[in-house]
């Protein structure tokens, strides 16, 4: 969430920074100051009346202990008269903050400079490439078909136990599944993540406080009975863990790490680009999250990408960096890179991993801050970044490493499945 005095001060600055998300924002902040202007307005004449109303009660004090009652008893009425203009004038500022939040609830973050101008992903930025494409045998297949001809993911049981976009991991696609979640957690670890096991259920305070609610409402699946939402990725629990929290300033940087299913109800839709593990409803996902100082949060993140870098160098998967043009960046983003994996089977690129930082609008939403070095409290920065997600990793794996004798396993990943080849 944006913070309401850098608004109030920067007007032109936030919309034209908005305009680079292809957004005109001017009627929203010209809403939000209004009502910034009338909360402060009111807030002022509230405190003026109970400032009175406290002299008043100390004068009324004074009366009674020199024997004035019948002027103690006139000031008793002026105090009644302000207790209830009080009263309505702290209900009006509550109104106005409640539709005050509302507000800043719906604009997203400021893009960094370095975010290019653009509509759609035509038009994001490719910045870094690396490794070959391999070339594929005679025959060789996307991997939903693959899956069958291995008996190793079956999207028709997971069809008939749930639902599309639930599939079932069988034999040797499950012990990969379980190798590539141990893989990615250990790599994390040694990197100086802390691994956490979180709830993958959340409250709708920590889906505010990360920028899901409301921006995203109709992607969550949500039980209403206990107002309770299944989570799109564990970004939402790990960040959630320092909602409230003041830190030390030597206790950043905070480096946390977590494997969780994911859920999300994206709207459905057909073709090739989100067949088989393409895209589903529940995947599984290890995510990075890291609590930084705002002097060395770019630095950070420019740290998450050389590490997810790393782990793709060692499955040796050709890969593609794109930094997001403004009108592909998520809400919460200031500035973010995605990974995509070829798939030689496919002849598509496939993400597989997003790298943002959010600098203070998580922060400001959930209240994380650190105490500096002159005992001031100051918001922290947060990133995040998937390190991986497992679907389209998988896809690519099965994709580019087949050959006619079967699907060949990444080297590194060999002490975790304990084989070699699915055949």
């Amino acid at each position: 969430m944006l913070q309401i005095a850098f608004i109030r001060e920067n007007q032109e600055i936030v919309i034209k920074a908005l305009a680079k998300r292809n957004m005109d924002a001017r009627s929203v902040v010209d809403e939000v100051v209004q009502l910034d202007e009338k909360r402060r307005a009111t807030q002022v004449e509230l405190d003026n009346i109970l400032s009175e109303s406290n002299k008043l009660s100390k004068d009324i004090g004074e009366l009674m202990k020199s024997g004035e009652k019948s002027k103690a008893a006139i000031l008793k009425e002026k105090t009644l008269i302000l207790k209830e203009k009080s009263k309505d004038l702290a209900e009006k500022a509550d109104i106005l903050a409640h539709e005050l939040l509302e507000k800043l609830y719906i604009l997203p973050n400021l893009p960094s400079e370095s975010v290019p101008f653009g509509k759609t992903p035509e038009e994001n930025v490719n910045v870094f490439q690396e490794g070959e494409i391999p070339v594929l045998h005679e025959g060789a297949q996307p991997h939903w078909e693959l899956v069958k001809k291995y008996d190793i993911i079956d999207f028709e049981l997971g069809n008939k136990i749930t639902g599309a976009g639930f599939p079932v991991y069988k034999g040797k696609g499950a012990k990969l599944q379980r190798a590539l979640i141990t893989y990615f957690l250990d790599k994390n670890t040694d990197a100086g993540y802390k691994e956490y096991q979180v709830p993958h259920l959340v409250n709708e305070a920590s889906a505010y406080g990360t920028g899901q609610l409301p921006d995203k409402e109709g992607q969550m699946y949500h039980d209403a009975t206990d107002n309770l939402y299944l989570i799109p990725t564990a970004e939402v629990p790990v960040t959630n863990l320092f909602r409230d929290v003041i830190l030390n300033e030597n206790e950043l940087p905070v480096l946390a790490t977590a494997y969780t299913p994911c859920f999300r109800r994206e709207a459905g839709s057909y073709g090739a680009h989100v067949r088989g593990l393409n895209r589903l409803h529940q995947f599984d996902k290890v995510e990075i999250v890291r609590i930084e100082h705002p002097d060395k949060s770019y630095e950070a993140l420019e740290g998450m990408v050389e590490h997810v870098k790393m782990i793709l160098q060692e499955l040796k998967l050709p890969y593609r960096i794109l930094r997001l043009c403004g009108g592909d960046m998520g809400f919460t983003s200031a500035l973010t890179y995605d990974f995509e994996v070829f798939s030689t089977a496919q002849d598509r690129w496939l993400e597989i991993s997003s790298v943002s930082n959010f600098e203070t609008f998580q922060a400001n939403r959930l209240k994380l801050r650190f105490k500096d070095k002159d005992g001031k409290n100051q918001l922290a920065h947060t990133l995040n970044g998937s390190s991986l997600a497992l679907p389209r990793v998988l896809a690519g794996i099965l994709e580019n490493y087949q050959t006619p004798e079967g699907i060949v396993i990444p080297e590194v990943l060999r002490k975790y499945t304990g084989f070699d080849l699915i055949h």
